[in-house]
């Protein structure tokens, strides 16, 4: 009698969901005074104001390969050549927006909002045999 060697195979399927969960926060700021082209308009955590209109006392820390910040003058969205972003408190946290020499200046009274998004993201994963 010969017996046969069979291939045994286990069945095992698996499968991941995963949600990005973004977490938008929005600071606001309205110049004090006009911004001429080639120079910096500085803008420290202190001097914003956040969405439900209470003063921002501290600007997030972005996650890392896990976040944006996008910045708008006058409602429009600027390059993201020209702002450095700096988390923290006051004195520490703030916004630097370079204005391009040759440009337009900052007019006194802008408002410019800064929109910081931190993604945190959660998955889970169902294995069955």
């Amino acid at each position: 009698m010969i017996l046969m060697l069979q291939l045994m195979k286990l069945l095992v399927t698996a499968s991941t969901t995963t949600n990005a969960v973004p977490n938008p926060e929005k600071f606001f700021y309205v110049t004090t005074a006009p911004t001429i082209a080639g120079s910096t308009l500085t803008i420290d955590a202190a001097s914003f104001f956040q969405d439900n209109g209470t003063a921002a006392t501290a600007l997030p820390t972005l996650a890392t390969n896990n976040s944006y910040f996008n910045v708008y003058i006058n409602g429009v969205l600027q390059m993201e050549g020209n702002s450095i972003y700096t988390p923290g408190a006051t004195g520490v946290g703030s916004l630097a927006f370079a204005v391009p020499a040759g440009g337009d200046p900052i007019l006194q009274d802008t408002p410019v909002v800064l929109e910081v998004v931190n993604y945190a993201p959660t998955s889970t994963t169902t294995v069955a045999t």
